[in-house]
């Protein structure tokens, strides 16, 4: 008995020992991704002066109001515009991405038909090829078919998203049953009502999910909007707070911080919103039935 009170009390140390280094790690690694926030934010409010002389500084500054003055009377800086234009395509995109991709695992989990296999195995295929390698032939047929200062031309391809598409027949696999798809085909629902009012409640972790990366990937998208608008008007944030760098006398680097600050406060709001269903999300996608 002594002995087992022994291994018991040297288990539950070790255990103690080893939570208390994962807690330990996990501080670290947060503190150093919310790291380059903090230096963000801390800059926005500094000189250029101060930035130049000390990059890196936790300490705010007193300049934030005049960085907020200087960028105001910048004329390619428009803030409102460049929002504007940043929410229509990024939610446009995270709607499509989301709704079409679950729509297309739906029909991969459950319908039999012939090229089923080979159609996955498609997807999966066009999971490997970088973007670059199609950016110029997509370019060229929107020039051709002079859409180049067309927002749709950013919105309409986030219809085919093949890495969200394997995302969500990963998460129904592990998710819904066909049964219950069955018993609401015997109730006489029809197909696309079962899918709206059955299976898309269903996916509503890997939908958040997967609507976070969708949101984000198209609000910090800067290749293609630069290549694809010519006009001011249809700039988005990220080509405004890459414009405020391109003045040959002198820089501001407080203004492009707050840019900057200002380009990934919908980013955060949209996180703080929808990060809850992250964890859950992943964890049930990665799980097959």
């Amino acid at each position: 008995m002594a002995s087992n009170d022994v291994v018991l009390h040297s288990k539950a140390k070790s255990d103690i020992a080893f939570k208390t280094v994962i807690y330990i790690v996990c501080t670290i690694l947060a503190l150093l991704s919310l790291f380059p926030f903090i230096i963000m934010l801390v800059n926005a409010t500094r000189s250029t002066i101060q930035i130049q002389n000390t990059a890196v500084s936790l300490i705010p500054g007193k300049d934030l109001f005049k960085n907020i003055d200087i960028l105001g009377k910048k004329e390619t800086f428009k803030p409102l515009v460049g929002m504007k234009n940043s929410l229509i395509i990024s939610v446009s995109v995270t709607v499509l991405n989301i709704y079409f991709s679950c729509l297309t695992a739906y029909a991969i989990h459950a319908y039999d038909w012939k090229l089923k296999k080979a159609f996955f195995s498609l997807i999966i295929g066009i999971m490997c090829l970088p973007g670059t390698v199609t950016m110029i032939g997509f370019y060229r047929a929107c020039y051709q078919l002079h859409l180049t200062d067309n927002k749709l031309m950013l919105i309409l391809p986030a219809i085919a998203a093949p890495m969200t598409v394997f995302f969500m027949k990963q998460y129904l696999e592990g998710t819904l049953s066909m049964d219950i798809v069955e018993s609401a085909r015997i109730d006489g629902a029809s197909e696309f009502r079962t899918f709206n009012s059955i299976v898309l409640p269903i996916m509503k972790p890997a939908m958040a999910t997967q609507a976070i990366f969708a949101f984000v990937g198209s609000w910090n998208n800067y290749f293609l909007p630069m290549i694809l608008f010519n006009k001011p008007k249809n700039y988005t944030m990220p080509i405004m707070v890459a414009c405020l760098n391109e003045d040959i006398y002198k820089t501001e680097f407080g203004c492009i911080y707050l840019g900057l600050s200002m380009t990934a406060l919908p980013l955060i709001i949209v996180y703080l919103l929808l990060s809850k269903y992250i964890v859950s999300g992943i964890a049930l996608g990665s799980v097959k039935g």
